[in-house]
């Protein structure tokens, strides 16, 4: 069963120039949202097992890529997600953790949530994003990498 967590993920590489690139996809629909990877925390599951599942059923990421996790955390309504009250009128925020992942040696196959993906550069990704909270977890994710400061 899902529970009342979510997960962004945002995969990341190098260019042939060495400045990083960042997988942003497109979830389809009347209206075009750009998103990192982002998906429910399941019953049992740490947050880092769900990024590393979600990561994989949405862009066929293998379990064993390098994770970074990101300090960056929002909530956001319960309705924006799952449509309902899924746990109850108690439980109307739920907490987004977020990550980064190695991308490097991936070939990114998109799922049916998905309709596009592209790699762009830190200021083209975080100009498409939709969501101020993909954009602060993005912001951290680039700062890490281009800092080397991945461990803090």
């Amino acid at each position: 069963m899902r529970q009342p967590y979510q997960i962004l993920a945002f995969p990341y590489k190098k260019d042939d120039n060495g400045n990083y690139l960042y997988g942003i996809f497109c979830r389809g629909g009347k209206t075009e949202r750009w998103q990192g990877i982002a998906g429910g925390v399941e019953e049992g599951e740490t947050f880092l097992e769900a990024c590393k599942r979600e990561a994989n059923e949405e862009a066929g990421i293998s379990y064993d890529a390098p994770v970074v996790e990101l300090k960056s955390i929002c909530t956001m309504p319960v309705v924006n997600v799952t449509k309902d009250f899924l746990w109850g009128e108690k439980v109307y925020l739920i907490y987004e953790h977020c990550f980064g992942i190695d991308a490097t040696n991936e070939i990114i196959t998109l799922s049916h949530e998905h309709t596009k993906m592209e790699w762009l550069s830190f200021e083209e990704a975080k100009a498409k994003l939709k969501w101020d909270s993909n954009r602060n977890a993005l912001w951290e994710l680039n700062w890490k990498l281009i800092n080397n400061k991945l461990d803090i």
